[in-house]
């Protein structure tokens, strides 16, 4: 029986859950977690410590090596961010975190030399500033003794598998999180490079999830005290949740709820019209071949900022949020002033015009999130121009959020299915056993998902049986 292990590297924390399949099902289990934040680093940029996640994954490998035999292991992590590394495979300056500042100004660039019509027509990525293009153009202004010293860049996940194996790689659906591919043909966009006067060099030849990367170096496999090969799964995070969505639906209709909600369906063509590029809309590659057709909104970073603030658990958020649902205040979560805010409740505050209370404050970014998924989903199925599923699936740890499924059924008119919490994990999981020959392919990944979890089942309030 072979075991797995998926690496699942979030903004706020990571976690390192064990799996293998028996009888038709799959079987998880948490061996390690571990937080992690952005900080201000040595250049006062926003930064993420990729040391401490590194040696976080060594202490969480170590200690699943002492429990069981691992065969093999898969690294995912959110998207956008990299490490630019010189000739000797050293990082160049800091890894700066997306949410960093120095990307303000970024947009009016890329508008002056390649145009935003013209970008989404090539890349189909929305407009945002946390893009890897935005951050690579904002490199160029402000270091650019940077990239003329970069040999190659990798992204956080490829970066981490670096340090494990000593190979290195650049991971597809990763990469297409970067406004820097060509949505058509899946491949770096020399058009876009050439333009921004960026080093094509340093984007290297794209590699597939389910695909091997290599096995351990020998210091790793002696340090954590096993040798294991590393496999790629979809290494953006979105990606691997996707690809463990419980549904048989052709065209699934989800949200990855976690600090970001990622609202969107599954397609086999990328949609590049004005309407998608208005909408702000984003094409990001899927494993086997699809389109994540999506939008990115900022989802339970509000409430993880405001509970940090008031030092309460998310039990005590739901449960005041419930007190105030009939509040008509709603904010537009989307609004880039809640993307690092010094302090949400402030900003919050400020959007709605009053000072709140607690119970108000979690109501109107409860009701506000559900307000945005019925907005979204309306504009979607406008965009693909056909009826899109009656049920929608929410996976990730925004699932366990029953307050959030509940009027989130609501305000779309939909069946929720919420489950599994810990997708990305899974979806992981699932794909390095697609690699190994253990799973056919997403098909059945998606059968067995369904099989080997509790999905809980939330209903519109004009269609629930009291």
């Amino acid at each position: 029986m072979k075991n797995y292990i998926a690496i699942d590297i979030g903004a706020s924390g990571g976690r390192l859950i064990s799996g293998r399949l028996e009888n038709g099902r799959l079987l998880t289990r948490e061996v390690y977690r571990f937080k992690n934040g952005s900080h201000v680093g040595a250049s006062g940029r926003l930064c993420w410590d990729l040391e401490h996640i590194f040696g976080e994954i060594i202490v969480g490998l170590r200690k699943a090596a002492s429990e069981e035999k691992i065969d093999f292991i898969g690294i995912d992590t959110w998207g956008v961010d990299f490490v630019l590394l010189d000739r000797k495979g050293k990082p160049l300056g800091e890894a700066v975190c997306y949410r960093d500042s120095r990307t303000e100004g970024s947009g009016e660039i890329l508008a002056e030399k390649i145009g935003m019509k013209r970008l989404y027509r090539l890349t189909g990525i929305q407009e945002n500033r946390i893009n890897t293009i935005n951050q690579l153009v904002s490199i160029k202004e402000t270091e650019p003794e940077l990239l003329e010293a970069a040999e190659r860049l990798l992204f956080i996940p490829d970066y981490l598998g670096y340090l494990l194996t000593g190979r290195f790689s650049c991971e597809y659906t990763n990469a297409s999180t970067s406004g820097l591919l060509n949505a058509e043909n899946g491949v770096w966009d020399r058009e876009i490079i050439m333009k921004l006067g960026l080093p094509p060099h340093i984007f290297r030849q794209l590699r597939r999830p389910c695909m091997a990367l290599g096995p351990l170096s020998d210091a790793i496999a002696k340090e954590i005290g096993c040798d294991a090969l590393v496999l790629l799964p979809a290494t953006h995070d979105t990606g691997s949740a996707v690809f463990a969505l419980p549904s048989d639906a052709e065209n699934p209709l989800y949200i990855s709820s976690g600090t970001w909600s990622l609202l969107g369906t599954e397609l086999d063509e990328p949609i590049l019209t004005e309407q998608a590029r208005k909408a702000n809309f984003t094409n990001e590659g899927g494993a086997g071949g699809s389109v994540r057709f999506l939008k990115n909104i900022m989802g339970l970073w509000m409430i993880q900022s405001v509970r940090e603030e008031k030092s309460l658990s998310f039990d005590e958020i739901e449960r005041a949020a419930r007190r105030s649902l009939g509040t008509k205040l709603r904010i537009d979560v989307n609004d880039g002033r809640f993307l690092a805010p010094k302090s949400m409740t402030a900003e919050i505050e400020a959007a709605v015009g009053k000072k709140l209370d607690d119970s108000e404050l979690f109501a109107v970014i409860y009701l506000s999130l559900a307000d945005y998924y019925k907005k979204s989903i309306d504009e979607l199925g406008e965009i693909v121009g056909k009826k899109l599923p009656d049920t929608l699936n929410v996976i990730g740890g925004g699932s366990r959020d029953a307050l959030l499924c509940e009027l989130t059924a609501s305000a779309c008119g939909k069946r929720v299915l919420a489950g599994p919490a810990e997708a990305t994990a899974t979806g992981n999981l699932c794909a390095q056993m697609t690699a190994t020959g253990e799973i056919a392919d997403k098909r059945a990944a998606r059968r067995i998902v369904a099989d080997s979890f509790e999905i809980k089942e939330y209903l519109p309030e004009e269609k629930r049986s009291f």
